[in-house]
């Protein structure tokens, strides 16, 4: 599993929010400036975000973004699945509905289920608060 610079720049900018934002819209321009990330690609991100009610947004002068509530109320799995689909490692672990023609005999899938659980246990034990909190490794 990789994850794609979609989900990497759509963490980057939650977190930027999280740590500017103290309730006032911040502009993307801004954001783009401090993470070095173009404005056009910020533009999809942040419209994929306030689609699904991760931000709220407003227009104008004084328009920009902010987080829709605390940062201790996402979770990283939450921006990544949104932004990356689903984190299984295998595709027949992407959709139940349409099973693996070799779900019944397959060797391999338990291991798979297992990995796809710890997966999922570990990016929805970090919040966003979490991800802000944490000290750079050097």
């Amino acid at each position: 599993m990789k994850i794609s610079t979609r989900g990497r720049y759509a963490l980057r900018f939650m977190i930027d929010l999280a740590v500017h934002s103290q309730n006032q819209y911040i502009a993307l321009k801004d954001i783009s400036t401090r993470q070095e990330i173009s404005i056009k690609y910020l533009e999809q991100i942040a419209s994929l975000l306030s689609k699904h009610g991760l931000l709220k947004s407003i227009r104008g002068q004084q328009g920009g973004y902010r987080l829709s509530r605390p940062p201790e109320k996402y979770t990283v799995g939450e921006i990544l699945r949104l932004t990356e689909g689903p984190l299984a490692p295998v595709a027949c672990l992407d959709n139940p509905d349409v099973p693996c023609e070799r779900f019944s005999v397959c060797k391999t899938l338990p291991f798979w289920k297992g990995l796809y659980k710890v997966i999922e246990d570990y990016v929805d034990k970090f919040t966003l608060l979490d991800l802000v909190n944490q000290e750079p490794l050097k």
